[in-house]
């Protein structure tokens, strides 16, 4: 396994002082102290506080892009697509539990690279949207309103990164199964 460098350290504890007290809340000053080192350090390794969630935010939503791209682009049907973009946000979320923190509740705090990251989200939700539409349009889904079916939808896996570290022995292809199945079959028995 790999040896994590000082920076990717630095962005690890960032990204978790950032879910426990917010972006705002966080200083550099704060981030040094649970690191152990003088702030004036941190700057060896980083540019800002600003550049760390930069770091944190983008890195997921480009992740999560490739990912819808795949997926969008592959020759399956709906619903196997479906159960691929939510085996997609258990995998990244379980894996980057404090960085979604940031992805879902910082983005709007990124300076230069807001806009980029707006369009990353949009076409992941048009490439989602169009999942849906698809699968209306073949008659594997119903044929109720593609929006709210993607909200309700991306609201669920968007929160994954809260619920998942409350579970003890967590079995993410059973989550992954269970969410798919609840999500895209519903709860009628």
């Amino acid at each position: 396994m790999k040896s994590e460098t000082r920076q990717e350290e630095i962005i690890r504890v960032a990204a978790k002082l950032f879910k426990e007290k917010g972006y705002s809340a966080v200083t550099m000053r704060d981030l040094a102290k649970v690191m152990g080192i003088k702030a004036a350090s941190l700057y060896n390794h980083i540019k800002s506080k600003q550049d760390i969630l930069k770091t944190i935010i983008i890195s997921l939503a480009e992740e999560f892009t490739e990912g819808m791209q795949l997926i969008q682009s592959s020759n399956d049907n709906c619903i196997d697509k479906l159960n691929k973009i939510i085996e997609l946000h258990v995998k990244i979320s379980s894996q980057n539990i404090y960085g979604m923190a940031s992805l879902n509740n910082d983005w709007m705090h990124l300076e230069e690279k807001l806009g980029y990251y707006q369009k990353l989200r949009s076409d992941y939700e048009n490439d989602f949207r169009s999942i849906l539409n698809a699968g209306i349009a073949s008659g594997e889904i119903v044929n109720v309103k593609p929006d709210v079916m993607m909200f309700s939808i991306l609201t669920t896996l968007r929160s994954l990164y809260i619920w998942i570290p409350k579970k003890d022995d967590i079995d993410l292809n059973d989550l992954t199964n269970t969410l798919s199945h609840i999500l895209i079959n519903g709860i009628n028995k």
